[in-house]
């Protein structure tokens, strides 16, 4: 079943500093953590670079890369979440 494997993208009042996360891009998917949240810089229009995009959430991926994401790139990882 196809539903299953298509997850819905976080909403921004999930996300935060420190959330564990699923990152997903065309070419793979990997676990890590968002060390920022660029939020205030997401509006390019008003800076005059429309071409470069500003991408929300710098995450610290699982296995030591720093990467940049969109909202709709994420996924609340809950299989990892701190048992209180």
């Amino acid at each position: 079943m196809s539903d299953e494997s298509e997850k819905e993208p976080a909403s921004p009042d999930a996300l935060r500093v420190g959330t564990r996360v699923l990152v997903r891009r065309q070419s793979e998917a990997a676990t890590g953590v968002i060390v920022e949240d660029y939020a205030e810089l997401t509006d390019t229009a008003g800076r005059g670079h429309d071409w470069a995009p500003v991408h929300r959430w710098a995450v610290a991926l699982d296995d030591g890369r720093l990467v940049f994401a969109d909202t709709e790139d994420l996924t609340v990882d809950i299989g990892t979440a701190d048992s209180e």
